[in-house]
């Protein structure tokens, strides 16, 4: 089954930064796109005006007899109105890396992997055969400083895609390069330890095409038992590391970044200083470590990070920006399951800022089984001295800013849920 078979398509969650960008291709192929979301956004309104018909509900009566093909979020269950209508008329119904796998898999496939890093690699990688002329067609799981869209159309045979390992999505893929940025345990509520991680990384390096290749830093001891058993070349990305390239991204994280993808771009012919030459000019995309503006004088930064390596990742790139600012962190932690099983973990990461802003916790998809909040996370950063404070809702924090923020200040908006919205208002 491929996606070119299908020319009426409705997709179930379409404001989701990948389903969005897999919208805009069905529709530069010429398709009749629809989609429905649970209430219209940004990403919602630049798709209608690019041509999909978009519901701002989920209801039975979004899917008609003619659809012929539906593309549905991991979040949907089976009983969710739109699903069960479908399955009702016998409408084919497939997840988003299904239907991804069906475009991308017919290209010479470059996937991006692994715990961290992973949009920004892919945005890389882009940008880097921009560079060389070869341009690749691409989803990337946000929105590039470069164009502000989440999907590139290309002419070549060259496709660039970031390859997420919830739920084993990823096997989809069947990668001619596979870039493992790094590993850790995430996705918790799925993955019960880092082995089995481990195992599913293990899976999707055994289906890298003959002939292709598998990136990875070969320092990384979570790395290891992954490749053991690859069949393809294994390339260590820890050799085209350069400390000394101006990147516009702070931070040793964006440097291996940098790294995986000139690595990833030397297998197809691409020289250092082309790709050094993009890297350099790389301008980052939406919601990593991305520059809002200013409020009372104190510099706004805006991230997606979630997991308690990307906090301390990113609070080490802003000190090395801002080394005299007294760094400010609103974090709104994401998902319970997550937030529990990691605890000491985000307390240790939450401690390297100056100041904390807490935010009650973004359920996502769960219910709060084990009875983590907030506010324990700030007990227990008091009780090792930190400056914390938990706040109940956006507006306790922005009018705490009111009294506080100045010119001295950096502001690290951080967290995966709505917490950009405070970004957003503040620099408004």
């Amino acid at each position: 089954m491929k996606l070119s078979d299908f020319k009426k398509i409705h997709f179930i969650g379409v404001g989701g930064i990948g389903m969005s960008a897999l919208a805009r291709l069905c529709l530069h192929e010429g398709k009749v796109v629809s989609g429905s979301d649970r209430q219209a956004s940004a990403i919602t309104n630049a798709l209608e005006a690019e041509g999909v018909v978009f519901y701002p509900n989920q209801v039975q009566s979004n899917i008609s007899s003619d659809i012929e093909l539906v593309v549905y979020t991991e979040a949907m269950s089976l009983e969710q109105e739109e699903m069960a209508a479908a399955a009702a008329l016998g409408v084919p119904m497939v997840n988003y890396f299904t239907a991804l796998g069906m475009v991308a898999n017919e290209y010479y496939l470059i996937a991006v992997a692994g715990s961290h890093g992973k949009t920004t690699t892919t945005a890389m990688l882009i940008d880097i055969l921009e560079e060389a002329g070869l341009d690749p067609s691409a989803v990337v799981g946000s929105l590039r400083a470069k164009t502000k869209s989440n999907y590139r159309s290309g002419k070549s045979k060259y496709f660039i895609v970031e390859a997420c390992e919830y739920r084993r999505d990823f096997l989809s893929l069947k990668p001619d390069i596979l870039v493992i940025t790094n590993l850790e345990h995430e996705h918790v509520d799925y993955y019960q330890d880092l082995e089995a991680v481990q195992s599913a990384f293990s899976e999707l390096v055994l289906q890298v095409r003959d002939g292709g290749y598998v990136v990875v830093n070969a320092a990384d001891e979570n790395i290891k038992n992954v490749i053991l058993n690859a069949k393809a070349m294994v390339i260590d990305y820890g050799k085209y590391l350069n400390p000394l390239l101006k990147l516009k991204l702070p931070g040793l994280h964006n440097q291996m970044n940098a790294a995986a993808a000139k690595a990833a771009a030397a297998q197809i012919g691409i020289s250092q200083d082309q790709a050094e030459t993009a890297l350099t000019n790389f301008a980052g995309t939406w919601r990593r470590f991305e520059y809002k503006g200013e409020y009372n004088g104190a510099k706004i930064y805006d991230d997606y990070g979630h997991h308690p390596t990307e906090i301390k990742a990113t609070l080490a790139g802003a000190r090395e920006l801002y080394p005299d600012r007294k760094i400010t962190l609103l974090f709104q932690p994401h998902m319970y399951s997550r937030t529990h099983e990691l605890f000491a973990d985000f307390v240790e990461a939450l401690g390297k800022a100056d100041e904390v802003l807490l935010l009650p916790i973004y359920a996502a998809r769960e219910e709060n089984v084990s009875g983590v909040t907030h506010t324990k996370i700030a007990l227990a950063l008091k009780e090792k001295g930190k400056s914390v404070q938990a706040k109940e809702d956006f507006e306790e924090v922005i009018n705490e800013l009111k009294d506080t923020a100045g010119e001295q200040d950096l502001i690290l908006v951080m967290g995966a849920g709505d917490i950009t919205q405070i970004a957003t208002s503040l620099t408004k």
